[in-house]
């Protein structure tokens, strides 16, 4: 397991927009990298992605920029640049470095969470993403150390699922997560259910939320799915 540092600031930086403000505080308390991603645009009708494209399939929730992976940064100087100049731009934070992510629907996220605390598990933050168009329900994302994305497939085998059967995905190398505030979506805000603060500070290893997180989402399994029995230690 891995320490963060406390979260941002509370209070700081009063005027200043308040994506600004978390972005900076992300990069620089928690040393997280920061990119910044697209925006809703409200008009007639359904917010629409600042992209301009029609389907946007991830309206507010991708980057702006195709070299964005490489820019990615966590100098609050460089943060402070980019929402200075886009001040709607939602927060994005890269995947595959300072931590991956367990992506699971918040239903069965949330049934996991209630689970792993009564275990007793020391949990790092997670956020709760709004749903993409066309798809239901909001999603989860567990922060937990990295290299878990390649990890993963193996890891569901041996618990005695086979792989594709449950709506649970590794985000590593090349991928995002987007931070709080942002507004994403059909017009939803990201927020924290576990905020990165004192209180969940270490990032925990995927293996200790696994069984967890794949027994929450079997119960949401197709009918066909074979369904491992539950072991004790997460009953």
């Amino acid at each position: 397991m891995e320490d963060i540092p406390d979260p941002p600031g509370q209070g700081s930086g009063r005027g200043a927009p308040p994506l600004l403000i978390e972005a900076v505080g992300y990069a620089e308390t928690c040393h997280w990298e920061v990119a910044p991603g697209a925006w809703l645009v409200d008009g007639d009708g359904p917010a629409r992605c600042s992209c301009g494209e029609r389907r946007c399939a991830l309206p507010g929730a991708h980057p702006i920029d195709t070299d964005w992976a490489r820019r990615a940064s966590a100098g609050p100087g460089a943060v402070l640049r980019w929402w200075t100049e886009h001040p709607e731009a939602s927060i994005l934070l890269p995947t595959g470095r300072s931590f991956d992510v367990l992506d699971v629907p918040e239903v069965a996220g949330c049934l996991a969470l209630a689970r792993m605390e009564r275990m007793g598990l020391q949990l790092g933050p997670a956020v709760v993403v709004p749903a993409a168009p066309g798809r239901s329900g909001r999603r989860l994302h567990f922060l937990v150390l990295p290299g878990v994305a390649a990890r993963l497939p193996e890891m569901l085998r041996k618990l005695g699922w086979a792989p594709g059967r449950l709506d649970l995905v590794a985000r590593g190398e090349g991928d995002w997560t987007v931070a709080p505030p942002s507004r994403v979506g059909s017009g939803g805000f990201a927020q924290w259910a576990r905020s990165p603060t004192a209180l969940s500070r270490w990032l925990p290893d995927a293996a200790e939320l696994i069984s967890p997180l794949a027994y929450a989402c079997g119960r949401d399994a197709p009918s066909g799915a074979p369904r491992p029995a539950l072991p004790a230690a997460v009953r």
